[in-house]
């Protein structure tokens, strides 16, 4: 099966903006890319009244409203990455729906963080982040106003939990390719787990606790650093919140890569609170690892 990255597209800035990112991706990937409009104002029943225009008309005004939001994502695409294959699609109904349904043969999913209306109109991310909850394959969502710099570095969050495995695989992957530093950062700010710890060995004082979080970094970096040998690793283990944390370091990252959930909150849910915030305040492309 053809290597393919999806790009959601709604004819807003933010989505254009999305879609040259993901194209570049494309072509580090070898992979073609595919462009998806999904429209969920096609699903609106449209009355049969005189000053209302027949529903096929109104389809059809959809219809070429997102064929021309298409062609204007795939120029752009072509420009910057020309070599790279490029398909394009409309499709009716809900656009986190047609992203998660288009995931399970991806590679990755991208889109932006705010729209006209389509796939992130609603409150900042909303869509971004259903898709993120849901989808079967990493899912990027292109943040931030500044270019980073090729030699900015891919900044990963390890939480200690068993979910670290993807992000810290994919942020490898991504720190290998781009020939770049990665920046593990684990927060350890937890007033559930770690400061209960704590009372215990009051005695011995923050350094052993700082010491234990930084044995834990390392510890989770062993095997990844063994198999990635020339991707150079800078370990950060702060006292604070992780999405804190991981905010401040993304201010002079490539992108930022976390896991779909850490190790705290509840276990129903689908997406964590520090991957949530990330995607609504990043000054950088997030990518949720699964």
């Amino acid at each position: 099966m053809e290597r393919t990255v999806v790009a959601g597209i709604d004819g807003s800035a933010s989505a254009l903006r999305a879609a040259r990112w993901a194209a570049l991706e494309a072509r580090r990937r070898s992979a073609r890319l595919h462009l998806l409009h999904c429209d969920v104002k096609s699903l609106v029943v449209v009355p049969d009244y005189p000053v209302v225009p027949p529903r096929q008309a109104f389809l059809d005004s959809i219809r070429e409203e997102a064929e021309e939001s298409l062609r204007q994502a795939a120029d752009q695409v072509r420009e910057v990455a020309p070599d790279v294959g490029v398909d394009t699609e409309f499709r009716m109904g809900s656009p986190a729906s047609g992203l998660v349904e288009q995931s399970p043969r991806a590679e990755l999913v991208v889109l932006g963080s705010r729209g006209l209306g389509g796939f992130t109109g609603l409150l900042i991310g909303s869509v971004a982040i259903a898709v993120a909850a849901h989808a079967r394959c990493p899912v990027a969502v292109v943040r931030g106003e500044r270019r980073p710099d090729e030699t900015d570095p891919v900044v990963v969050g390890v939480s200690g939990s068993r979910h670290d495995a993807a992000a810290l695989g994919y942020a490898f992957e991504l720190a290998a390719a781009r020939e770049v530093p990665l920046r593990a950062v684990h927060a350890w700010h937890s007033l559930a787990q770690d400061e209960a710890r704590l009372r215990h060995r009051v005695d011995e004082g923050w350094a052993v606790a700082q010491a234990d979080e930084e044995r834990l970094l390392t510890e989770a970096l062993a095997g990844w650093s063994e198999d990635h040998p020339d991707v150079v690793v800078q370990r950060f283990a702060p006292l604070n919140k992780p999405a804190r944390a991981l905010l401040a370091h993304a201010e002079q990252a490539q992108l930022v890569v976390v896991g779909a959930r850490g190790r705290g909150g509840f276990t129903g849910l689908v997406l964590g609170s520090t991957s949530q915030h990330l995607v609504q305040h990043s000054p950088c492309p997030v990518v949720i690892a699964r």
